[in-house]
């Protein structure tokens, strides 16, 4: 379980990415998923599904996307929620960050980035300037996307 703390209110994020709770209160979660197109799917699908294993990131769907390639949904075991398509790369860095459970995790995932030669655009560590106990990895997908792997340790 994720607290998230503010002057005003404390927010309670469920370890299954579900609805957020706070003071009696229950709060959607933001997001449903998020994706976006990639120059070579099967390549960027193999990417995460190696560097983000740690994570429990495997592919959950794949469908054609109507234009000769596909719509590839990954998962963390529950639905897929970060979904990426055959397509026309994005033209500028986008920056993903996937929760990890604790820093042990974001450690096995800059590993399995290592060993599949992934460039590791900060090694883990904690990054003070983003707040106490933030703990991450970040990484260049293969379209150039700064993704992370982060624990937020509260």
């Amino acid at each position: 379980m994720v607290a998230v703390r503010s002057a005003r209110v404390s927010i309670i994020e469920s370890p299954t990415g579900g609805a957020l709770s706070g003071g009696g209160a229950t709060v959607p979660r933001m997001f449903d998923h998020l994706g976006f197109p990639c120059g070579d799917v099967d390549r960027s699908v193999a990417f995460y599904t190696s560097v983000f294993a740690p994570l429990g990131m495997a592919e959950a769907v794949r469908f054609p996307n109507g234009q000769g390639g596909h719509v590839v949904g990954l998962a963390t075991g529950g639905p897929p929620q970060f979904w990426v398509t055959s397509g026309e790369a994005v033209d500028r860095e986008l920056h993903i960050a996937f929760a990890a459970p604790d820093r042990a995790t974001v450690d096995a995932v800059h590993t399995a980035a290592e060993q599949i030669g992934a460039e590791v655009l900060h090694a883990p560590r904690e990054f003070p300037e983003y707040h106490p106990g933030y703990y991450g990895v970040f990484l260049r997908d293969p379209d150039g996307h700064n993704v992370e792997a982060v624990h937020h340790g509260f």
